[in-house]
């Protein structure tokens, strides 16, 4: 007696349970079913770690799925949103002082939440999502996906003040990581980092004698959009949620290759 090739994964193990793979990729963006196939059939999406087949079945719930060694969110229900959030209102889903918080300004339904943190004066883009995976990889240190800032500054800073950031910055918390760092106008500079830590825009500019007199984060990885106005919020497009878990992928230098179990 034979088994259904088209139920097996390489291991022997029958998958009769679930969603074929192809229709699951396709429900989420990756392309129609022909084109999801083909990628399975190429070998380039793994489930848990190991190399799918035609045919295999996954719980969207629970497997992890990757295309190309990047993960790719198939648990139903996730929606991700890019908030262009205002000066005054706090990032947090429930504020006891009862000030404005992020959550107010988009849907209420399903339940998100924002992904790292923009202190209350600070304005810009801010990701929210019930995306679990997607939020670790992208808050966790160890990942780094990069964020630009535009900041007013008191004061306009010198060659040698923007060279410290670019080389790093001696905080109460540590050295911080290399910078990008370029003057715009004066007492207007780009920054871009890599770090989390807590209003380290704010104390880096600080640290070289020019307070931070406006901020805005201008841009998330690979998300950036001026024509997104403070309070207003829009659902990320399949290419750009494809391309900002290749970068936090990316970013985290240990992209895992694909593996076959033997048989």
């Amino acid at each position: 007696m034979t088994s259904d090739p088209t139920n097996l994964t390489g291991s022997g193990t029958v998958f009769d349970d679930g969603e074929r793979l192809q229709k699951v990729l396709a429900r989420v963006g990756i392309g129609s079913r022909r084109v999801c196939e083909n990628l399975i059939a190429e070998g380039r999406v793994t489930v848990n770690g190991t190399v799918a087949d035609l045919g295999r079945r996954v719980d969207a719930d629970t497997d992890e799925v990757a295309i190309d060694g990047v993960a790719v969110g198939v648990k139903p229900g996730l929606v991700h949103y890019l908030l262009n959030k205002p000066a005054g209102v706090v990032t947090t889903a429930d504020d006891p002082q009862g000030r404005p918080t992020v959550i107010g300004l988009v849907p209420l339904e399903p339940r998100v939440f924002p992904v790292g943190r923009l202190d209350m004066d600070t304005e810009g883009l801010l990701l929210l999502t019930n995306d679990g995976a997607l939020t670790h990889r992208l808050t966790h240190p160890s990942y780094g996906v990069e964020k630009e800032y535009i900041a007013h500054l008191d004061g306009s800073p010198t060659r040698a003040e923007l060279r410290r950031l670019r080389e790093g910055i001696e905080l109460e918390d540590g050295l911080t990581a290399p910078a990008e760092a370029a003057l715009l106008a004066p007492g207007v500079i780009r920054l871009t980092i890599h770090e989390g830590r807590n209003r380290q825009v704010r104390r880096m500019c600080d640290a070289i004698g020019h307070p931070v007199i406006r901020l805005v984060r201008s841009r998330i990885g690979p998300l950036a959009d001026r024509r997104l106005k403070p309070g207003e919020w829009r659902s990320l497009t399949t290419s750009e949620l494809r391309a900002l878990e290749t970068a936090a992928s990316e970013s985290s230098g240990t992209r895992p290759g694909p593996k076959r179990s033997r048989p």
